[in-house]
Formats: structure tokens, sequence, C-alpha cells
């Protein structure tokens, strides 16, 4: 496949639009066009050694779950292992793309893999998505009817104002005379603004409607997941559930306040990776997550009788990857070959 027919078709699997706004997803590295993918490599972390091994396997496209990239680079040289990771694709005809917390947040990604290693349950997002492109921009409607005797100054005077987008003018018949009904979009900035403009006139500003814009929330799409598991376990089974679905030999675990191991988990909150933020003030029987819980967010679950688990970040998402290449080769119809790294591993190791 083409490199951009094959990022529209990863786009249209996950949108970049998904990923949390502070998140750096999409293409991230394009060797010089026209450029063919004819093997798909996957990967959690774009290391030197995953890079090496991308080469030895002739790659044409990376496809590394967490962005290499992150923080600007002001320079690419040998000097660091990510500017090296640059020179290394481009002089070896390599794209880079990196989807991250877009896959948190579809459906058939990473947190819904993870809540497999619980056994059968139902789980809805902790942090639901809203649809991206719905409505366009602004977040208030505003309408209102004018005269012609008002309706040229009152609009000269609204362009002017920053942050105002579909701006639209209909006839209309209000009480049996010949008016201009006048609708726009506006950011909350623009809305104090308008309603200021408005209100120096007593009879516009009675006649103004002003509407919330709340886009629809996606179904089962969002930042982590709630799981109600269809038959209660003892903590010390969910344990061995998880060790055994993310082929880990040891997890880390914090008791829960009256709680025991032999206590029963009927809810669990998940996050794949970084959860701390996602999972804090959720109600549930468990925290599951990779490792970022500080001391002090760990402390305050096990007091609310809430126990964790912290399996270290890239644990809880490199299982996804097999699954992914399966996923992948039927949304893309079997044109390429789909490889998953072999060197991809987490840093940290039990000693």
């Amino acid at each position: 496949m083409n490199l951009r027919e094959l990022v529209s078709a990863l786009n249209d699997f996950a949108s970049p639009a998904l990923a949390e706004s502070w998140d750096n997803v999409g293409l991230l590295v394009e060797p010089s066009p026209p450029h063919t993918v004819n093997t798909l490599f996957l990967t959690n972390d774009l290391t030197e050694e995953v890079m090496e091994e991308a080469v030895q396997k002739k790659a044409d496209l990376i496809l590394s779950y967490h962005p290499p990239i992150f923080t600007p680079l002001k320079r690419v040289t040998w000097k660091t292992w990510k500017e090296r990771l640059v020179v290394r694709a481009l002089e070896n005809r390599i794209g880079i793309y990196s989807p991250h917390t877009a896959y948190d947040a579809i459906p058939h990604g990473v947190n819904n893999w993870l809540t497999k290693g619980l056994g059968a349950c139902t789980s809805a997002p902790l942090h639901p998505s809203t649809a991206p492109s719905s409505p366009a921009e602004g977040t208030h409607r505003v309408e209102f009817c004018a005269d012609a005797e008002h309706l040229d100054v009152v609009l000269s005077k609204i362009k002017d104002i920053p942050e105002i987008s579909c701006l639209t003018t209909l006839p209309a018949r209000v009480e049996g005379e010949e008016q201009t009904r006048v609708s726009l979009n506006c950011s909350q900035k623009a809305l104090l603004e308008v309603v200021a403009l408005l209100s120096q006139n007593s009879l516009l500003y009675h006649k103004t409607e002003i509407l919330l814009l709340q886009k629809p929330l996606l179904p089962h799409t969002g930042m982590g997941r709630l799981c109600t598991l269809s038959e209660p376990l003892s903590l010390s089974g969910i344990i061995e559930r998880i060790k055994g679905h993310l082929q880990l030999p040891h997890v880390r675990v914090a008791v829960g306040k009256g709680r025991t191991l032999e206590s029963p988990v009927k809810k669990a909150a998940v996050c794949a990776g970084s959860g701390s933020s996602v999972l804090k003030g959720t109600e549930a029987d468990l925290y599951l997550t990779g490792r970022e819980m500080s001391h002090h967010d760990v402390l305050d679950a096990v007091a609310n009788g809430i126990s964790v688990i912290l399996c270290e970040h890239s644990n809880t998402e490199r299982g996804f990857l097999s699954e992914l290449r399966d996923t992948l080769t039927v949304h893309l119809q079997n044109k390429i070959n789909i490889i998953v790294s072999e060197k991809d591993r987490d840093p940290l190791q039990v000693a």
C-alpha cells in the first residue's frame, strides 16, 4: 500500500481526534514520497534495539504505540537516542506512526484487551469520548431577530468579535413584521461580548436565545473502563488471572482497608499504562493499571477500601499488539505483511 493510503486506513481504524489533547499521534516520520509499505512493524516502545530489528526485517512503516517523538526536537543529530531513531528511520526509508491514546479510547483498543484479564464482565468507559466533529465549532449558539433598522449595525459589530463562526441570516416574520433571524456559533469568551452587545438594545436582547452546544457521547469509547464481573471473584483469583493474561510472574498489590486476598471483587476500574488520574475517585473494589500511581494515590485508594494491582506501565499494553496484528490484517484486507517486534519489552524487571 502507498504510505498515505495506509495512514488514512489507520486513521479510519482509530481517529487521532480521539487521542488526548496533550498527546502526539499520527504520522511522525515520513520518508519522501512516493513510499510503498509492504511490511508494517508493530511495537509498544521504539527503542534503538527495536529500530535495528525493524531495519533487519525490512519494515517500511513502524507503528509504535508510544510516540517516540513527544517533546519537540530542536535538532536531529547523532547525539541522543531519540534523534538517532529519526536518523535511522529516514536513512532506511522507514515511516513512524503512533496512535497512543487514540488506541486507549476505541472500543476495540488497549483497555478493552486489558479487561479480558478479569474474565467475563461488562464494561463502560470511565471518561466517555465525545464526537470530535459535532458540532464543528463553538461552545454556544446565539439566535435573535432584528429589524432592518438595526440589522446592519449589529452584524458589523458582531463580525468584529473574534471566535465567531457559522454566522447565518434568514428571513423571519415576528408578530406580523418582516425581520431577519440571526444565528451564530461562538466560544465562551466571545459569548460574553455578544451578550454585552445585544444587551445595549432591549428589543434585541429580549428576543435572544442562547443554546449550549454539547457534543454527543460516542458509545463504548473513552479513557479507562469500569468493569462489572459476571461472577465475583476473590482478589487472589483476580491476581492470578491478570498474571496469566499479561504473562507476568509478579505484580504489585495493595489490599484495600477492611479487605483481604479472599475478599470478593465485583467491580474493577481499569486503565492501561499510566492510569492514576483516570481511575482517581472511581468507586470500585479494585484499581488495575500500570505503575504510575503515586504513593499517596495508592494510600488514598487503600484507605477507601479499594485494592490496587500495578503491573508496570507497558506490561498493561504490550500484549495487545498480537490482537492488533490480527485485527489490522482484516482491516487492511491482507494487503500488507504485519509483524510484531520480538525485541520490545518493559525496561523494568524484578531482580
